[in-house]
């Protein structure tokens, strides 16, 4: 017995990729596309809820280190569940982030070439650990900027911290130092679009670390020398390791090796003249003649052309 095959339609991404989806089908997928990512952050805000406790031990660490017998100061009855919720929120973006970053990704990708999709793929696949390797070093940097904020001043008494104020301290300095982390994917994409060689960034290396030591200074919320040092001398380092990555990509594409590379774009291009003589062409034989046509016979009527039978 036969079965019939039913020819399978293109997908969503084929249509958008190609143009035939229509606006309203567009508007139809952003709204699918927002409504999944939203149910998978309210999983992700049950599951920080459970997991809210353990996150927030985790956070107090530093400050338990350095004052084991003074708890913190809840000032407001309601502060100690309105940060339990702001933890849960904050580890359910985080649990949930395949989720709604897929459907961010799926909503953008059809709209990008082949070549961007795949540098998009090599720049979230550094973008990830640039992060958390920002955020571990935010967290180091409170443990010991802590220390010496309350140790350096001249009151001379037992300091205790209020809660809120502490966690928001915390996670500011995660997000901050996360975020830094990722200007190293800016430099590589300034070399992959061709917009700058890896000869000039380098050659922009001493604008860089003083921006970054300013930038440091401004950004980083606390007005002790560890975090603002931390953060220079790890971008500085991102920066010359982003430069040497630039270095092979323009080898593996062969830049710097133009014949016009080492001339400035106001000086005329040298040419080189060939002052060989050219040598005169064969001979071409003339063209025999074309001879006449035969005539063209007159067309037989169509009765003299078939006989009885056919």
């Amino acid at each position: 017995m036969a079965f019939g095959l039913r020819k399978r339609g293109p997908s969503k991404f084929e249509q958008a990729a190609d143009g035939s989806m229509t606006l309203v089908e567009h508007v139809r997928e952003l709204r699918d596309r927002l409504f999944r990512a939203s149910l998978a952050i309210v999983a992700g805000f049950v599951v920080g809820f459970l997991l809210a406790q353990p996150v927030f031990e985790l956070l107090a660490e530093p400050y338990y280190r350095i004052n084991p017998d003074e708890p913190f100061v809840q000032l407001g009855a309601a502060d100690g569940f309105l940060l339990k919720l702001k933890l849960a929120l904050w580890i359910g973006l985080i649990v949930a982030s395949p989720v709604w970053l897929y459907q961010l990704w799926a909503f953008i990708a059809p709209g990008l070439h082949r070549n961007e999709r795949r540098y998009a793929y090599f720049f979230v696949g550094i973008a990830a650990p640039l992060f958390m390797g920002g955020a571990a070093l935010a967290y180091f940097v409170v443990d010991k900027g802590l220390s010496f904020l309350l140790e350096s001043g001249v009151t001379g008494v037992d300091t205790s911290l209020e809660v809120t104020r502490y966690i928001s301290f915390v996670t500011n300095m995660i997000l901050i130092f996360g975020v830094a982390f990722e200007f190293p994917l800016i430099v590589l994409m300034l070399n992959f679009v061709g917009l700058a060689s890896a000869r000039r960034l380098l050659s922009w290396w001493r604008v860089a670390v003083f921006a970054f030591f300013a930038f440091s200074a401004v950004v980083t919320p606390t007005p002790d020398p560890f975090g603002m040092t931390a953060l220079a001398l790890c971008l500085s380092a991102l920066y010359f390791a982003a430069v040497g990555v630039a270095f092979l990509n323009d080898k593996r594409k062969g830049r710097g090796k133009e014949i016009y590379a080492g001339i400035a774009d106001d000086e005329v291009s040298p040419l080189e003249v060939d002052r060989e003589s050219v040598g005169a062409g064969e001979r071409v034989e003339s063209a025999a003649p074309v001879a006449a046509p035969e005539p063209i016979s007159a067309p037989t009527p169509i009765d003299r052309r078939y006989d009885d039978m056919t």
